[in-house]
C-alpha cells in the first residue's frame, strides 16, 4: 500500500500490534458468548447433539445401575451364599450368575452409548469448525479494506487456526463432559441420598471445599489463558511479517534484532502459557487428594454405622456408597479441568464472533454496469443476469439508445451503466464513456485528520492523467476513492455524470482495472493468474491478454509455458515477469478505466521499457490514472496533476508544467524553483 495510507492506518492498538478491535485482557460477557456459540452448534446439528445427549443419560445410567448392584450383589448374593457353604448347605450359584449377566448387558448399553457418543461428537465437531471458517472468510470477503489496514494480517490468521482450534476441544470433550457430569453429579446424588443421608451430608461438604479451590485456580488461569491467546496472536503476526520481509532482514543485516524481537514476544508468550497451565495443572491433584479425604472420612464414618445393626446400613451399602462417593468427586474434578479448556475456547471465540460482528462492507448503489454484445445495438446483457434475462435486455435496449453507445469508437463504448428508476418503473442506460469528475473532495481515513483538502480534476474520456507529488501527498489515496476502497467525508465523486455512490460497488470495480506497485499472485498456474481477472476466459483470451501486455515471449520459455505453477507469490518469476503478468491480468478484463499505481517504480530500465509498453497498449482508448515514480514515464500524460500535503498546486501538462518553473519543475529537474531562471 502507499505511505500515506500506511502512515495513518498503520498506527498500532492500545495494546500493541493490534488495532482498534484487536483482543482484550479478558472475556466480557462469557455467557453470552457461550450462548452465541451454542446456538451456532444446535443450528446446524440439533439431531446429533440430541442423540448425544440420549448417549450420555444411557451411558450415566448404565454406570450408576452398575455401581447399586454392588449393594445387590453382596446382601443378596455373596453374604447368603457365604452362610450357606459355612452350614454346609448346597450352593446354588445361578441367581448370582442371572444378576451379574444382567449388569453385563446394563455395562455394555453403556459401552455402545459412549462409542456413538464420540463419533457423534468428532463428526458435530469436526463440521462445526469447518462452517465456522467457511463463515469467517465469507464474512472477510465482504470487509472493507480498512479492516485489513488497520488489523495485523498474521493476527487475522491466528482466528483461522488457532482460536478455532481452541473451540475443537471445548465442542468435543468440554461440552459433552459437562453435560455427563451433571447428570452424573445429580443421578449419584439421588443414590447416595437413597442408601445414607449422614454420608451424603459429609460428601457434600468436602465438595464444597472441592469447588472453591477449583473456582480460585480456575479464576487465576483462565485470566492467563486469555493472555495465552493474545499473545499467540502477537507471535503469529510478527512471523508472518517477518517471513515476508526476510529478504529486507538480511539486506540490513537485523537477523540479530529479529531474533530478539522473536524472543521477547515468545517470552511473554511462554509466561502466560506457563501461568495458565501451572494453576491449571494443579487444579487436578488438589481435587484428587480432596476426593481421596473424602472417601477415607466416609469410610470411616460409614464403618462405624454399618457395624450397627440398628441403622439399617449394611456393608453392601457402604460398598455402594464408597463408589458413588469417589464417582461424586470425580465429575467436579473433571468439570474444574475442563473449564480452564472452557475460558480458553471462550477467548478465543470471542475473537471469531468480533471478526464475524465487524460489519461488511455498505452497498447502497443501484446504477448496474451493461455490457453491449451485439455491435449493431441490438442486444446487450447484465454483467451479472440469468441466462433468462437476455431476451428481456435485448428488448430494453434495442433502438436509439443501443446505437448512441456503440457509436463511439473507444473500447469504453461496448459498456453502459444501467439505471433502474424505481418511481417509473423504467431502465434507463447511459454509455460509459470513462469520465471521471472529483468535486471539491475532502477525506481522511479518521474524521479528526484530514488527508486529501478540497480536491477537484477532471479526467475526460480516454485521458491519461498522471498524479505526482511526494510521500504522503494523497497520490494513491485518490484512487483508492474512485474504486470507493473508502468514502468520501465531503464532495462529490462522479463518473460518466453519475455519483459513483449510486453505483453499484462490484460494477464500479468490474469497469476499472488496476495495477499495483506490489503485485500479488497465487498459487496456480502461470494462465490462472492471468485468468483471474476474467475467470471464464478462453485460452485464446488469455493468450491475447499476455501478448498485449508483452508477457507471451517470457511465458513460452517457461518450462511449461502457460500451464506452469505458481507459488508464493510468483517468487520464482522476476520482478518484471510478475509486473508483466499482472498487467496481462488487468487486459483480460477489458476494463474502460485504468488506474495504474507506480506500476514500473520496483523494475530496472530496461525491463521498464517492456512494461510500459505493455502498459502504453492496454492504455490506448481508456481513460487512465497515474501514479508515477519516475516522471519521464508520464511525459505524454494529458494532464499531470501535482499534489502536496493532499492539496492540487499544480496541474497541466509537462510542457506547461515546466515553463511554470513550479514545484513540477523541482521534482522533475532537481533544481529549486527559485534558482529555475
Amino acid at each position: 500500500m502507499a505511505e500515506e495510507r500506511a502512515r495513518v492506518v498503520r498506527q498500532p492498538g492500545p495494546r500493541g500490534g493490534h488495532g482498534p478491535h484487536g483482543p482484550r485482557e479478558k472475556v466480557k460477557n462469557p455467557g453470552q458468548i457461550f450462548s452465541r456459540l451454542m446456538k451456532f452448534v444446535m443450528k446446524n446439528y440439533t439431531p446429533h447433539m440430541i442423540l448425544v445427549l440420549v448417549c450420555i443419560v444411557a451411558s450415566v445410567l448404565a454406570n450408576v445401575q452398575g455401581t447399586m448392584f454392588t449393594r445387590t450383589l453382596i446382601d443378596d448374593y455373596i453374604t447368603p451364599l457365604q452362610k450357606a457353604a459355612e452350614a454346609g448347605r448346597t450352593v446354588d450359584y445361578s441367581p448370582l450368575l442371572g444378576a451379574m449377566a444382567r449388569v453385563a448387558i446394563f455395562y455394555g448399553i453403556g459401552i455402545v452409548a459412549q462409542l456413538a457418543q464420540a463419533v457423534t461428537m468428532t463428526f458435530v465437531t469436526q463440521g462445526c469448525m469447518k462452517r465456522m471458517r467457511d463463515e469467517l472468510f465469507e464474512h472477510m470477503e465482504k470487509l472493507p479494506i480498512k479492516y485489513f489496514d488497520t488489523h495485523a494480517h498474521g493476527d487475522i490468521m491466528s482466528i483461522y487456526t488457532n482460536d478455532i482450534d481452541t473451540l475443537r476441544q471445548m465442542i468435543s470433550q468440554s461440552i459433552p463432559q459437562l453435560v455427563n457430569s451433571i447428570i452424573t453429579v445429580v443421578s449419584i446424588f439421588v443414590m447416595m441420598i437413597v442408601l445414607s443421608i449422614p454420608l451424603t451430608l459429609l460428601s457434600c461438604g468436602m465438595v464444597i471445599v472441592m469447588i472453591l479451590c477449583s473456582t480460585l485456580a480456575t479464576r487465576i488461569s483462565g485470566k492467563n489463558f486469555v493472555e495465552q491467546q493474545k499473545d499467540l496472536g502477537e507471535l503469529n503476526g510478527f512471523i508472518e511479517e517477518t517471513m515476508t520481509g526476510e529478504k529486507v532482514v538480511k539486506v540490513f543485516n537485523h537477523e540479530e534484532e529479529s531474533v530478539k524481537q522473536f524472543d521477547e514476544r515468545n517470552e511473554k508468550l511462554f509466561v502466560a502459557s506457563y501461568k495458565a497451565n501451572a494453576y491449571s495443572n494443579i487444579v487436578g491433584p488438589i481435587n484428587a487428594q480432596l476426593g481421596n479425604v473424602s472417601y477415607v472420612l466416609c469410610a470411616i464414618v460409614g464403618g462405624l454405622i454399618a457395624v450397627n445393626p440398628a441403622a439399617g446400613f449394611t456393608v453392601g451399602s457402604l460398598a455402594s456408597f464408597l463408589t458413588f462417593n469417589k464417582n461424586f468427586s470425580m465429575p467436579i474434578n473433571q468439570v474444574s479441568m475442563q473449564m480452564n479448556a472452557i475460558i480458553m475456547a471462550l477467548a478465543g471465540a470471542n475473537r471469531i464472533f468480533m471478526l464475524l460482528d465487524e460489519k461488511p462492507e455498505v452497498d447502497n448503489g443501484y446504477v448496474g454496469l451493461v455490457s453491449v454484445t451485439d455491435a449493431k445495438g441490438t442486444a446487450a446483457v447484465d454483467a451479472g443476469a440469468e441466462a433468462g434475462d437476455e431476451a428481456e435486455n435485448a428488448d430494453r435496449l434495442s433502438g436509439k439508445i443501443v446505437s448512441g453507445l456503440v457509436e463511439t469508437d473507444r473500447n469504453t463504448g461496448r459498456w453502459a451503466w444501467k439505471h433502474y428508476h424505481k418511481a417509473t418503473d423504467t431502465t434507463t442506460y447511459v454509455p460509459l464513456e470513462g469520465d471521471v469528475v472529483f468535486e471539491n473532495v475532502n477525506f481522511g481515513y479518521t474524521d479528526e485528520k484530514m488527508v486529501l483538502h478540497d480536491i477537484s480534476l477532471h479526467a475526460l474520456p480516454g485521458q491519461k492523467i498522471a498524479l505526482v507529488g511526494s510521500t504522503g501527498a494523497g497520490k494513491t489515496t485518490i484512487t483508492n476513492l474512485i474504486n470507493r476502497f473508502y468514502d468520501i467525508q465531503e464532495g462529490k465523486i462522479r463518473y460518466d455524470n453519475i455519483n459513483i455512490q449510486k453505483i453499484k460497488k462490484q460494477d464500479l470495480r468490474r469497469s476499472l482495472g488496476i495495477v499495483l506497485q506490489e503485485t500479488n499472485l497465487f498459487t496456480g498456474t502461470v494462465a490462472d493468474n492471468i485468468r483471474y481477472g476474467k475467470l471464464d476466459a478462453t485460452m485464446d483470451e488469455v493468450v491475447a491478454a499476455a501478448k498485449l501486455a508483452n508477457a507471451d515471449g517470457f511465458i513460452r520459455r517457461l518450462p511449461n509455458g502457460y500451464d506452469t505453477e505458481l507459488t508464493g507469490s510468483g517468487a520464482s518469476l522476476s520482478q518484471g515477469q510478475r509486473q508483466l503478468l499482472s498487467i496481462a491480468r488487468a487486459a483480460i478484463a477489458d476494463p474502460p478505466v485504468l488506474i495504474l499505481d507506480e506500476a514500473t517504480s520496483s523494475i530496472d530500465t530496461r525491463t521498464e521499457k517492456i512494461v510500459q509498453a505493455g502498459m502504453d497498449k492496454l492504455m490506448a482508448g481508456r481513460t487512465t490514472f497515474v501514479i508515477a515514480h519516475r516522471l519521464s514515464t508520464i511525459r505524454n500524460a494529458d494532464r499531470i496533476i501535482v499534489l502536496e500535503q493532499g492539496r492540487i498546486v499544480e496541474s497541466g501538462s509537462h510542457d506547461e508544467l515546466l515553463a511554470l518553473k513550479g514545484r513540477y519543475y523541482q521534482l522533475y529537474t532537481g533544481k529549486k524553483p527559485e534558482l529555475a531562471s
